[in-house]
Protein backbone atom coordinates (compact mmCIF):
# COMPACT_ATOMS: atom_id res chain seq x y z
CA UNK A 1 0.00 0.00 0.00
CA UNK A 2 1.39 3.41 -0.57
CA UNK A 3 2.83 5.39 2.04
CA UNK A 4 2.53 8.99 2.37
CA UNK A 5 5.73 10.82 3.81
CA UNK A 6 4.95 13.99 5.76
CA UNK A 7 7.96 15.95 7.25
CA UNK A 8 8.76 19.10 9.04
CA UNK A 9 10.32 21.56 7.32
CA UNK A 10 12.54 23.88 9.34
CA UNK A 11 12.11 26.63 6.54
CA UNK A 12 8.73 26.63 6.19
CA UNK A 13 8.02 25.82 10.23
CA UNK A 14 5.39 23.52 9.22
CA UNK A 15 4.81 19.76 8.10
CA UNK A 16 4.99 18.95 4.23
CA UNK A 17 4.15 15.88 2.01
CA UNK A 18 7.58 15.08 0.83
CA UNK A 19 7.55 15.08 -3.24
CA UNK A 20 10.92 14.44 -4.43
CA UNK A 21 12.33 16.55 -7.33
CA UNK A 22 13.01 13.45 -9.26
CA UNK A 23 11.19 10.37 -7.95
CA UNK A 24 12.14 7.71 -7.35
CA UNK A 25 15.70 9.51 -7.07
CA UNK A 26 15.87 11.49 -3.48
CA UNK A 27 18.88 13.39 -2.53
CA UNK A 28 20.14 14.08 0.95
CA UNK A 29 23.15 15.81 2.28
CA UNK A 30 23.74 15.92 6.39
CA UNK A 31 26.53 18.22 8.55
CA UNK A 32 28.70 14.85 9.63
CA UNK A 33 31.42 15.72 12.66
CA UNK A 34 34.36 18.07 12.98
CA UNK A 35 37.09 15.23 13.47
CA UNK A 36 39.41 16.48 16.49
CA UNK A 37 38.01 14.56 19.14
CA UNK A 38 36.10 11.36 20.21
CA UNK A 39 32.54 11.45 19.05
CA UNK A 40 30.30 11.67 21.91
CA UNK A 41 26.49 11.58 22.26
CA UNK A 42 25.59 14.57 20.57
CA UNK A 43 27.17 13.09 17.81
CA UNK A 44 25.13 9.79 18.05
CA UNK A 45 21.66 11.59 17.94
CA UNK A 46 21.83 13.21 14.44
CA UNK A 47 23.42 9.82 12.91
CA UNK A 48 20.87 8.20 14.49
CA UNK A 49 18.09 10.58 13.28
CA UNK A 50 19.22 10.53 9.71
CA UNK A 51 19.90 6.55 9.58
CA UNK A 52 16.17 6.76 10.41
CA UNK A 53 15.28 8.90 7.34
CA UNK A 54 17.90 7.34 5.03
CA UNK A 55 16.63 3.40 5.94
CA UNK A 56 12.42 4.30 5.60
CA UNK A 57 12.92 5.73 2.32
CA UNK A 58 14.95 3.29 1.03
CA UNK A 59 12.28 1.12 2.47
CA UNK A 60 9.86 3.20 0.31
CA UNK A 61 11.64 2.27 -2.59
CA UNK A 62 13.54 5.86 -3.04
CA UNK A 63 16.58 5.37 -3.99
CA UNK A 64 18.53 7.88 -1.93
CA UNK A 65 22.20 9.12 -2.48
CA UNK A 66 23.26 10.22 0.99
CA UNK A 67 26.02 12.48 1.39
CA UNK A 68 27.80 12.92 4.83
CA UNK A 69 30.94 15.04 5.16
CA UNK A 70 33.72 14.94 7.14
CA UNK A 71 34.85 18.33 8.66
CA UNK A 72 38.87 18.20 8.25
CA UNK A 73 39.72 21.39 7.57
CA UNK A 74 38.58 24.98 7.99
CA UNK A 75 35.95 24.79 11.07
CA UNK A 76 37.46 27.49 13.80
CA UNK A 77 37.47 27.78 17.30
CA UNK A 78 33.87 28.86 18.58
CA UNK A 79 32.60 28.70 14.83
CA UNK A 80 34.28 31.80 14.46
CA UNK A 81 36.12 33.39 11.50
CA UNK A 82 39.15 33.94 13.98
CA UNK A 83 41.33 31.57 16.35
CA UNK A 84 43.06 28.22 15.22
CA UNK A 85 41.97 25.46 13.32
CA UNK A 86 40.01 22.83 15.82
CA UNK A 87 42.17 20.35 13.95
CA UNK A 88 45.31 21.90 13.70
CA UNK A 89 45.29 23.18 17.14
CA UNK A 90 44.86 19.45 18.44
CA UNK A 91 47.91 18.61 16.29
CA UNK A 92 50.29 20.90 17.67
CA UNK A 93 49.08 19.81 21.12
CA UNK A 94 49.68 16.62 19.99
CA UNK A 95 52.89 17.07 18.11
CA UNK A 96 50.93 15.36 15.00
CA UNK A 97 50.00 16.16 11.37
CA UNK A 98 46.46 17.65 11.31
CA UNK A 99 45.47 15.09 8.81
CA UNK A 100 46.87 12.24 11.57
CA UNK A 101 44.51 13.98 14.03
CA UNK A 102 41.27 13.92 10.94
CA UNK A 103 42.56 10.36 9.96
CA UNK A 104 42.36 9.15 13.67
CA UNK A 105 39.14 10.42 14.79
CA UNK A 106 37.32 9.78 11.62
CA UNK A 107 38.48 6.00 12.16
CA UNK A 108 37.23 6.35 15.79
CA UNK A 109 33.98 8.19 14.65
CA UNK A 110 33.25 5.23 11.95
CA UNK A 111 33.57 2.60 15.13
CA UNK A 112 31.32 4.29 17.03
CA UNK A 113 28.89 4.46 14.22
CA UNK A 114 29.17 0.35 13.51
CA UNK A 115 28.76 -0.19 17.06
CA UNK A 116 25.21 2.07 17.07
CA UNK A 117 24.31 0.03 13.59
CA UNK A 118 24.65 2.99 12.02
CA UNK A 119 24.31 2.55 7.87
CA UNK A 120 27.27 4.24 6.40
CA UNK A 121 26.30 6.95 3.62
CA UNK A 122 26.32 6.64 0.11
CA UNK A 123 29.25 9.21 0.17
CA UNK A 124 31.52 10.27 2.73
CA UNK A 125 33.37 13.34 0.94
CA UNK A 126 36.29 15.41 2.84
CA UNK A 127 36.35 18.68 3.27
CA UNK A 128 40.56 18.96 2.13
CA UNK A 129 39.60 17.18 -0.63
CA UNK A 130 36.88 19.47 -2.53
CA UNK A 131 39.22 22.53 -1.76
CA UNK A 132 38.48 23.48 -5.65
CA UNK A 133 35.43 23.27 -5.58
CA UNK A 134 35.07 25.35 -2.71
CA UNK A 135 37.35 28.40 -4.79
CA UNK A 136 35.08 27.94 -7.50
CA UNK A 137 32.28 28.53 -4.87
CA UNK A 138 34.08 31.70 -4.12
CA UNK A 139 34.81 32.93 -7.49
CA UNK A 140 31.33 32.28 -8.32
CA UNK A 141 30.10 34.41 -5.21
CA UNK A 142 32.45 37.38 -5.75
CA UNK A 143 31.89 37.28 -9.69
CA UNK A 144 27.90 38.21 -8.61
CA UNK A 145 28.90 41.01 -6.50
CA UNK A 146 28.04 39.29 -3.08
CA UNK A 147 31.74 38.82 -1.45
CA UNK A 148 34.57 41.31 -1.00
CA UNK A 149 38.51 40.92 -0.52
CA UNK A 150 40.01 41.72 2.54
CA UNK A 151 43.92 41.03 2.51
CA UNK A 152 44.15 38.14 1.07
CA UNK A 153 40.79 36.93 2.70
CA UNK A 154 37.15 36.80 1.30
CA UNK A 155 34.16 37.38 3.18
CA UNK A 156 30.88 37.57 2.29
CA UNK A 157 28.89 40.99 2.00
CA UNK A 158 25.54 39.83 3.97
CA UNK A 159 24.37 43.43 4.13
CA UNK A 160 24.59 43.42 0.41
CA UNK A 161 22.90 39.93 -0.47
CA UNK A 162 20.32 41.10 2.33
CA UNK A 163 19.40 44.22 0.07
CA UNK A 164 18.28 41.82 -2.56
CA UNK A 165 17.65 38.69 -0.54
CA UNK A 166 17.22 37.58 2.58
CA UNK A 167 19.09 36.86 4.87
CA UNK A 168 17.69 35.40 8.31
CA UNK A 169 15.03 32.99 6.06
CA UNK A 170 15.77 29.75 7.94
CA UNK A 171 16.62 30.86 11.78
CA UNK A 172 14.21 33.87 11.76
CA UNK A 173 17.22 36.07 12.44
CA UNK A 174 16.49 40.11 11.27
CA UNK A 175 19.91 41.27 10.22
CA UNK A 176 18.83 44.36 11.90
CA UNK A 177 19.17 43.06 15.31
CA UNK A 178 22.43 40.90 14.30
CA UNK A 179 24.10 44.16 12.99
CA UNK A 180 22.83 46.39 16.31
CA UNK A 181 24.31 43.62 18.68
CA UNK A 182 27.84 43.80 16.87
CA UNK A 183 27.55 47.76 15.96
CA UNK A 184 30.48 48.44 18.64
CA UNK A 185 32.89 46.14 16.79
CA UNK A 186 32.49 47.32 13.61
CA UNK A 187 35.58 48.32 11.16
CA UNK A 188 37.20 46.45 13.61
CA UNK A 189 39.68 43.71 11.77
CA UNK A 190 39.68 43.03 7.93
CA UNK A 191 35.60 42.21 7.61
CA UNK A 192 33.12 45.35 6.22
CA UNK A 193 30.83 44.28 8.96
CA UNK A 194 30.99 41.85 11.92
CA UNK A 195 28.29 39.96 10.19
CA UNK A 196 30.00 38.80 7.30
CA UNK A 197 31.38 35.76 7.13
CA UNK A 198 34.72 33.92 5.87
CA UNK A 199 34.67 32.19 2.32
CA UNK A 200 38.18 32.00 2.08
CA UNK A 201 40.91 32.83 5.04
CA UNK A 202 44.64 34.13 4.41
CA UNK A 203 46.72 31.60 6.24
CA UNK A 204 49.40 32.94 8.59
CA UNK A 205 52.44 32.24 8.92
CA UNK A 206 52.14 29.67 11.68
CA UNK A 207 49.29 28.04 9.94
CA UNK A 208 49.49 24.26 8.77
CA UNK A 209 46.64 23.64 6.23
CA UNK A 210 47.13 25.98 3.45
CA UNK A 211 46.15 25.45 -0.07
CA UNK A 212 46.89 27.73 -2.90
CA UNK A 213 43.96 30.19 -4.21
CA UNK A 214 43.90 33.37 -6.87
CA UNK A 215 43.39 35.29 -3.67
CA UNK A 216 46.24 34.09 -1.14
CA UNK A 217 47.76 30.88 0.41
CA UNK A 218 44.70 29.85 2.85
CA UNK A 219 41.95 27.59 3.54
CA UNK A 220 38.18 28.04 2.60
CA UNK A 221 35.79 29.00 5.27
CA UNK A 222 33.76 26.60 7.38
CA UNK A 223 30.24 27.70 5.60
CA UNK A 224 31.52 26.48 2.00
CA UNK A 225 32.61 22.66 2.26
CA UNK A 226 28.80 21.90 2.76
CA UNK A 227 27.28 24.08 -0.43
CA UNK A 228 30.52 22.90 -2.64
CA UNK A 229 29.93 19.29 -1.89
CA UNK A 230 26.25 19.18 -1.61
CA UNK A 231 26.27 21.02 -5.20
CA UNK A 232 29.04 18.26 -6.34
CA UNK A 233 27.26 15.30 -5.66
CA UNK A 234 23.45 15.95 -5.26
CA UNK A 235 23.19 18.89 -7.94
CA UNK A 236 22.26 22.62 -7.89
CA UNK A 237 18.66 22.10 -6.22
CA UNK A 238 18.57 18.49 -4.08
CA UNK A 239 15.78 17.51 -1.42
CA UNK A 240 16.81 17.21 2.07
CA UNK A 241 19.14 18.35 3.80
CA UNK A 242 19.85 17.75 7.97
CA UNK A 243 21.95 18.30 10.62
CA UNK A 244 21.94 19.40 14.66
CA UNK A 245 19.61 22.62 15.60
CA UNK A 246 22.47 24.22 16.91
CA UNK A 247 23.93 24.25 12.83
CA UNK A 248 20.64 25.99 11.56
CA UNK A 249 22.23 29.86 12.55
CA UNK A 250 24.75 30.18 11.47
CA UNK A 251 25.85 27.21 9.43
CA UNK A 252 22.66 26.36 7.39
CA UNK A 253 21.86 30.14 7.13
CA UNK A 254 25.28 30.82 5.83
CA UNK A 255 24.86 27.69 3.40
CA UNK A 256 21.73 29.32 1.67
CA UNK A 257 22.85 32.66 1.38
CA UNK A 258 25.86 31.14 -0.64
CA UNK A 259 24.24 28.87 -2.81
CA UNK A 260 21.37 31.66 -3.49
CA UNK A 261 24.64 34.28 -4.05
CA UNK A 262 26.12 31.52 -6.19
CA UNK A 263 23.68 30.50 -8.67
CA UNK A 264 20.44 32.75 -7.70
CA UNK A 265 18.34 30.07 -6.28
CA UNK A 266 18.01 27.87 -2.91
CA UNK A 267 19.48 24.65 -3.43
CA UNK A 268 17.50 22.75 -0.51
CA UNK A 269 13.61 21.84 -0.31
CA UNK A 270 13.62 20.39 2.87
CA UNK A 271 15.53 21.62 5.88
CA UNK A 272 15.34 18.92 8.65
CA UNK A 273 17.02 19.56 12.11
CA UNK A 274 17.40 17.64 15.42
CA UNK A 275 17.21 18.92 18.41
CA UNK A 276 20.63 18.71 21.26
CA UNK A 277 20.98 16.54 23.74
CA UNK A 278 21.14 18.09 27.13
CA UNK A 279 22.27 16.93 30.49
CA UNK A 280 20.74 19.01 33.30
CA UNK A 281 19.13 20.91 30.60
CA UNK A 282 22.51 21.99 29.14
CA UNK A 283 23.44 21.16 25.74
CA UNK A 284 26.21 18.63 25.62
CA UNK A 285 29.27 19.46 23.51
CA UNK A 286 32.98 19.61 23.55
CA UNK A 287 33.20 23.47 23.54
CA UNK A 288 31.31 23.22 26.96
CA UNK A 289 33.13 20.08 28.35
CA UNK A 290 30.33 18.24 29.66
CA UNK A 291 30.16 15.71 27.30
CA UNK A 292 30.23 11.85 27.51
CA UNK A 293 32.00 9.78 24.61
CA UNK A 294 30.34 7.12 23.21
CA UNK A 295 33.25 5.10 24.41
CA UNK A 296 32.62 5.49 27.92
CA UNK A 297 29.33 5.14 27.64
CA UNK A 298 29.89 1.54 26.36
CA UNK A 299 32.68 0.80 28.69
CA UNK A 300 30.66 2.89 31.63
CA UNK A 301 34.36 4.95 32.63
CA UNK A 302 32.62 8.22 33.21
CA UNK A 303 32.03 9.75 36.66
CA UNK A 304 28.12 10.39 35.25
CA UNK A 305 27.52 6.86 34.86
CA UNK A 306 26.46 4.41 37.20
CA UNK A 307 27.75 1.23 34.72
CA UNK A 308 28.72 0.76 31.10
CA UNK A 309 25.60 1.01 28.49
CA UNK A 310 25.23 -1.10 25.22
CA UNK A 311 24.99 1.10 22.02
CA UNK A 312 21.60 -0.51 21.33
CA UNK A 313 20.53 0.81 24.67
CA UNK A 314 22.47 4.71 23.55
CA UNK A 315 19.73 3.60 20.21
CA UNK A 316 16.96 3.14 21.89
CA UNK A 317 17.38 5.69 24.20
CA UNK A 318 17.45 8.53 21.46
CA UNK A 319 14.77 6.79 19.37
CA UNK A 320 12.81 7.26 22.37
CA UNK A 321 12.31 10.70 21.87
CA UNK A 322 11.31 12.57 18.78
CA UNK A 323 14.00 13.81 16.73
CA UNK A 324 12.58 17.28 17.01
CA UNK A 325 12.50 16.78 21.09
CA UNK A 326 15.24 17.48 23.48
CA UNK A 327 16.30 14.71 25.33
CA UNK A 328 17.67 15.24 28.47
CA UNK A 329 20.67 12.83 29.58
CA UNK A 330 20.39 10.72 33.29
CA UNK A 331 21.02 7.83 33.79
CA UNK A 332 17.11 7.10 34.88
CA UNK A 333 16.41 7.81 31.55
CA UNK A 334 18.96 5.33 30.22
CA UNK A 335 18.27 2.35 32.58
CA UNK A 336 14.31 2.90 31.74
CA UNK A 337 15.84 2.58 27.61
CA UNK A 338 17.75 -1.11 28.94
CA UNK A 339 14.17 -1.89 30.45
CA UNK A 340 12.35 -1.03 27.29
CA UNK A 341 14.67 -2.44 24.92
CA UNK A 342 14.97 -5.50 27.42
CA UNK A 343 10.97 -5.41 26.87
CA UNK A 344 11.14 -5.26 23.07
CA UNK A 345 13.30 -8.06 21.93
CA UNK A 346 11.87 -10.40 24.84
CA UNK A 347 8.35 -10.18 23.09
CA UNK A 348 10.33 -10.69 19.31
CA UNK A 349 12.01 -13.90 21.51
CA UNK A 350 8.36 -14.56 23.02
CA UNK A 351 7.40 -15.18 19.82
CA UNK A 352 9.46 -18.43 18.47
CA UNK A 353 7.25 -20.01 21.76
CA UNK A 354 3.84 -19.33 20.43
CA UNK A 355 1.77 -22.11 18.74
CA UNK A 356 -0.68 -20.99 16.87
CA UNK A 357 -4.33 -22.06 17.15
CA UNK A 358 -6.38 -22.80 14.09
CA UNK A 359 -8.44 -19.25 13.89
CA UNK A 360 -8.00 -15.83 16.22
CA UNK A 361 -10.03 -14.32 18.57
CA UNK A 362 -11.57 -11.21 17.41
CA UNK A 363 -9.36 -9.24 19.24
CA UNK A 364 -6.12 -10.25 17.55
CA UNK A 365 -7.11 -10.38 14.45
CA UNK A 366 -7.85 -6.66 14.76
CA UNK A 367 -5.10 -5.90 16.19
CA UNK A 368 -2.61 -7.92 14.16
CA UNK A 369 -4.47 -6.51 11.25
CA UNK A 370 -3.88 -3.28 12.01
CA UNK A 371 -0.24 -2.85 13.38
CA UNK A 372 2.02 -2.67 10.53
CA UNK A 373 -0.76 0.62 9.17
CA UNK A 374 -0.37 2.08 12.66
CA UNK A 375 3.38 1.71 12.40
CA UNK A 376 3.27 2.91 9.12
CA UNK A 377 1.17 6.21 10.43
CA UNK A 378 3.96 6.86 13.10
CA UNK A 379 7.07 6.90 10.68
CA UNK A 380 5.11 8.77 8.14
CA UNK A 381 4.28 11.51 10.73
CA UNK A 382 7.64 13.06 10.63
CA UNK A 383 9.24 9.77 11.68
CA UNK A 384 7.55 9.77 15.28
CA UNK A 385 9.67 6.60 16.15
CA UNK A 386 8.56 6.97 20.12
CA UNK A 387 4.72 6.15 18.38
CA UNK A 388 6.14 3.18 16.72
CA UNK A 389 8.10 2.09 19.66
CA UNK A 390 4.98 2.05 22.27
CA UNK A 391 2.86 0.29 19.34
CA UNK A 392 5.49 -2.76 19.43
CA UNK A 393 5.30 -2.31 23.13
CA UNK A 394 1.51 -2.98 22.85
CA UNK A 395 1.95 -5.90 20.80
CA UNK A 396 4.73 -7.28 23.14
CA UNK A 397 1.32 -7.20 26.04
CA UNK A 398 -0.76 -9.02 22.82
CA UNK A 399 2.34 -11.34 22.83
CA UNK A 400 2.09 -12.24 26.16
CA UNK A 401 -1.66 -12.75 25.92
CA UNK A 402 -1.03 -15.38 23.98
CA UNK A 403 0.89 -17.08 25.80
CA UNK A 404 -0.94 -16.83 29.02
CA UNK A 405 -3.91 -18.88 26.57
CA UNK A 406 -5.98 -15.34 27.28
CA UNK A 407 -5.98 -14.40 23.53
CA UNK A 408 -5.62 -16.90 20.25
CA UNK A 409 -4.09 -16.79 17.32
CA UNK A 410 -3.60 -18.26 13.77
CA UNK A 411 -0.84 -18.96 11.80
CA UNK A 412 -0.94 -16.48 9.17
CA UNK A 413 -2.11 -13.67 12.03
CA UNK A 414 1.40 -14.96 13.82
CA UNK A 415 3.28 -14.80 10.62
CA UNK A 416 1.92 -11.02 9.99
CA UNK A 417 2.78 -10.41 13.14
CA UNK A 418 6.21 -11.35 13.35
CA UNK A 419 7.04 -9.65 10.07
CA UNK A 420 5.54 -6.81 11.30
CA UNK A 421 7.50 -6.92 14.55
CA UNK A 422 11.15 -7.46 12.53
CA UNK A 423 10.30 -4.88 10.00
CA UNK A 424 10.13 -1.80 12.46
CA UNK A 425 12.53 -3.06 14.91
CA UNK A 426 15.36 -4.30 13.29
CA UNK A 427 15.35 -3.00 9.65
CA UNK A 428 13.65 0.38 10.31
CA UNK A 429 14.33 1.20 13.25
CA UNK A 430 17.84 -0.38 13.35
CA UNK A 431 17.46 -2.22 16.62
CA UNK A 432 19.67 -5.36 16.96
CA UNK A 433 19.77 -8.22 19.47
CA UNK A 434 22.97 -9.25 17.89
CA UNK A 435 26.08 -8.24 20.25
CA UNK A 436 28.42 -10.31 18.12
CA UNK A 437 31.89 -11.84 18.25
CA UNK A 438 32.97 -13.15 22.20
CA UNK A 439 29.85 -11.30 23.46
CA UNK A 440 27.77 -13.39 21.22
CA UNK A 441 29.61 -16.77 21.80
CA UNK A 442 29.66 -16.16 25.74
CA UNK A 443 25.77 -15.47 25.54
CA UNK A 444 25.04 -18.90 23.57
CA UNK A 445 27.58 -20.95 25.89
CA UNK A 446 25.63 -19.08 28.98
CA UNK A 447 22.37 -20.33 27.64
CA UNK A 448 23.47 -24.22 26.82
CA UNK A 449 24.46 -24.35 30.77
CA UNK A 450 21.27 -22.99 31.68
CA UNK A 451 18.88 -25.12 29.64
CA UNK A 452 21.25 -27.97 31.17
CA UNK A 453 19.88 -27.09 34.86
CA UNK A 454 16.77 -27.10 33.94
CA UNK A 455 16.79 -30.25 31.94
CA UNK A 456 18.32 -31.69 34.96
CA UNK A 457 15.46 -29.69 36.83
CA UNK A 458 12.77 -31.36 34.74
CA UNK A 459 14.61 -34.97 35.25
CA UNK A 460 13.80 -34.28 39.15
CA UNK A 461 10.25 -33.20 38.47
CA UNK A 462 9.94 -36.38 36.74
CA UNK A 463 11.14 -38.68 39.85
CA UNK A 464 8.83 -36.97 42.08
CA UNK A 465 11.97 -35.74 43.65
CA UNK A 466 10.51 -32.41 44.54
CA UNK A 467 13.19 -30.81 46.86
CA UNK A 468 15.57 -31.21 44.51
CA UNK A 469 13.40 -29.48 42.03
CA UNK A 470 12.31 -26.96 44.32
CA UNK A 471 16.02 -26.76 45.36
CA UNK A 472 17.32 -25.65 41.86
CA UNK A 473 14.19 -23.25 40.76
CA UNK A 474 14.83 -21.05 43.74
CA UNK A 475 18.84 -21.15 43.66
CA UNK A 476 18.07 -19.68 39.91
CA UNK A 477 15.62 -17.71 41.34
CA UNK A 478 18.45 -16.13 44.03
CA UNK A 479 20.75 -15.60 41.07
CA UNK A 480 18.35 -13.48 39.01
CA UNK A 481 16.40 -15.94 36.76
CA UNK A 482 12.89 -15.97 36.55
CA UNK A 483 11.56 -19.86 35.59
CA UNK A 484 8.08 -20.21 34.61
CA UNK A 485 6.46 -23.41 34.24
CA UNK A 486 3.75 -23.32 31.19
CA UNK A 487 1.29 -25.14 29.41
CA UNK A 488 4.13 -25.17 26.45
CA UNK A 489 7.06 -25.77 28.76
CA UNK A 490 9.51 -24.40 30.93
CA UNK A 491 10.69 -20.70 29.86
CA UNK A 492 13.84 -18.52 31.56
CA UNK A 493 15.02 -15.20 31.66
CA UNK A 494 17.93 -13.42 33.31
CA UNK A 495 16.14 -10.20 34.88
CA UNK A 496 18.94 -7.26 34.57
Amino acid sequence: MEQRLVIYNTLTRSKQPFVPLHAPNVGMYVCGPTVYGDPHLGHARPAITFDIVFRYLRHLGYKVRYVRNITDVGHLEHDADEGDDKIEKKARLEQLEPMEVAQHYTNRYHDAMRALNVLPPSIEPHASGHIIEQEELVRQIMDNGYAYESNGSIYFDVEKYNHDHHYGVLSGRNIDDVKDASRELDGVGEKRHQVDFALWKKAQPEHIMRWPSPWSNGFPGWHCECTAMGRKYLGAEFDIHGGGMDLVFPHHECEIAQAVAAQGKPMVRYWMHNNMITINGQKMGKSLGNFITLEQFFTGSHQSLEKAYSPMTIRFFILSAHYRGTVDFSNEALLASEKGLERLMNGISDMERIQPSGKCDAETEAFVGGLRQRCYDAMNDDFSTPQVISYLFEACSHINKILDHKAAICAACLEELKATMRLFTFDLLGLSEDKGGADSHREEAFGKVVDMVLDLRAKAKAAKDWATSDHIRDELAAAGFEVKDTKDGVTWRLNK
